[in-house]
């Protein structure tokens, strides 16, 4: 009956939706980096560290108001004590083995072992107590019994929770961590080094006189004082044979010395590139509003001069060296595979509320279909527009869930239909093509302050700027209408396509916000 009990405890633990929330806030706040209130809490830790220990030092060789000490023995300790607590309820599910201990003896058909579960439970909340970072979570606590004075040292490991709130801290942390086989091989090196040394200047210089080193202590602090190359000149061998002994781990401890920083800048030289991104992910991860374009390629880098003007413009792609060009050229360019559900995860955006649009300009209609179909796997609103290389494969774009499919050449023979039979057709559209220098094609949009002093179409004065209208985008109707006649009404989100000399184009548009 007691099992049972338990059991449909669990079950209802883990099905509660409040339970989970607060579950999850507090996980969020503790471990969560992308949480946004999460920095805010380390910077109040991180105060209440130094604070604990400022307290600490002062209290050395001055009285300390008691206020201070009752603060720091008491407020800031019971904090750090939640803080563990906290930590160690988030850490592993108790309610989620129990489950998985019934449902594992159900399918058995053996009853429910309620103590194999209680085992499985001390076994995974210790494996985390055992944990170098709850190890010192704990030890930050120990000033919290402060009636016995030896044991407000502890207050000093405080300091090592730093670990958790600094990101540098944590990353070099794991820079080191991943070399740590060959800085344990240096490590068993130097012991034995040390080891050898300090036995062989104990032999060498503990029966002289005048020897300054008469103990096995002393011969091992000027084992690890000299192969460390600080050599502090407080305790030096008189003997030539101590002499001897010194030079050998002179030339040992140079050869430590130079290995470790090798070893260092070879695991940050390594992971300075993952460094890089994660840095440019967490900067990602504030901008309020960018566009995604998923390929880099000719279009797409005109398409992001473009829009990079007023807005911020994300760029992905899986090729490095094509990320590598991106980047030269001024963008914010990450090597992710934007085909992949894993990508977005990592790069730790909204797309809901961050992306304005994703444009897929890859170099082929396969990667902008997958990259499509991914993006509608885990959002069904975000605006999609896709370049289109062949007409075959448009119906599968659609299909994939893009909103705007862009075919070029099919852009291209509307323009060549327009302007067929004027004796400058080729001439211009060789000029477009080859950007010809100081022409530009530029959109202009139709706001309520243009319409003010422009209802229609005749009253724009492009001529006297020598700007050619090519057309206007009809918001409301969703149409492109290629040389509109001179009646047609402007209305508020209206697109012009003009083209003309760069200069003239902005007169132009200075022109027509102008109040009149």
């Amino acid at each position: 009956m007691i099992k049972r009990l338990i059991v449909d405890f669990a079950y209802f633990i883990n099905t509660s939706g409040k339970y989970q929330k607060k579950k999850h806030f507090f996980y969020d706040l503790l471990e969560n980096n992308s949480y946004k209130y999460k920095k805010y809490f380390d910077i109040f830790m991180i105060t209440l560290i130094f604070i604990s220990v400022v307290i600490f030092i002062q209290e050395v060789k001055s009285e300390v108001d008691t206020r201070l000490l009752y603060f720091n023995n008491y407020i800031i300790s019971f904090i750090f004590l939640v803080e563990y607590l906290l930590r160690l309820w988030i850490s592993s599910s108790i309610s989620k083995t129990i489950i998985e201990q019934s449902e594992h003896d159900f399918i058995l058909g053996e009853k429910f072992r309620f103590f194999k579960a209680f085992k499985n439970i001390l076994i995974i909340k210790f494996r985390y107590i055992l944990s170098f970072k709850a190890i010192v979570d704990l030890l930050a606590i120990i000033p919290f019994f402060h009636q016995l004075r030896l044991l407000r040292i502890f207050i000093l490991f405080r300091v090592f929770k730093l670990f958790r709130y600094a990101k540098s801290i944590q990353t070099f942390t794991s820079v080191i961590a991943a070399k740590k086989f060959e800085f344990f091989t240096l490590f068993i090196f130097a012991s034995i080094i040390i080891f050898v040394s300090s036995v062989l200047i104990y032999v060498m210089e503990a029966n002289h006189p005048d020897s300054s080193i008469t103990t096995l202590f002393q011969a091992v602090y000027w084992s690890i004082v000299t192969i460390s190359t600080v050599g502090y000149g407080d305790i030096t061998p008189i003997t030539q044979e101590g002499r001897v002994v010194s030079m050998f781990v002179i030339i040992a401890g140079i050869g430590v010395f130079s290995f470790t920083t090798s070893l260092i800048v070879t695991s940050f030289t390594e992971k300075l590139d993952e460094i890089k991104d994660l840095k440019l992910i967490d900067d990602i991860s504030k901008i309020k509003e960018f566009y995604l374009i998923c390929g880099y390629g000719t279009v797409a880098k005109e398409v992001a001069k473009k829009l990079s003007i007023h807005n911020k413009v994300i760029i992905l792609d899986e090729d490095e060296e094509i990320v590598s060009r991106a980047t030269k050229d001024g963008f914010i360019a990450l090597n992710y595979d934007p085909g992949t559900t894993q990508s977005y995860h990592k790069l730790k955006i909204n797309i809901k509320s961050q992306v304005k649009a994703i444009l897929c300009l890859g170099k082929n209609d396969v990667e902008n279909v997958y990259t499509a179909l991914t993006i509608r796997s885990f959002n069904k609103d975000v605006f999609i527009l896709s370049i289109l290389k062949n007409k075959v494969n448009k119906n599968k774009l659609n299909f994939a869930g893009v909103n705007e499919i862009f075919y070029e050449k099919e852009l291209v023979g509307i323009v060549a239909k327009e302007f067929v039979g004027k004796h400058v057709a080729f001439e211009a559209i060789h000029a477009l093509r080859s950007s010809y220098n100081g022409i530009d094609v530029n959109e202009i949009r139709i706001t309520q302050r243009i319409i003010k002093n422009y209802q229609k179409i005749a009253d724009l004065d492009n001529k006297k700027y020598r700007i050619v209208l090519l057309g206007v985008y009809k918001t409301k109707e969703k149409q492109f209408f290629f040389n509109p006649i001179d009646d047609t009404l402007f209305e508020n989100g209206d697109y012009l396509l003009v083209i003309g000399n760069t200069q003239f184009l902005k007169e132009f548009n200075v022109l027509l916000n102008k109040k009149n």
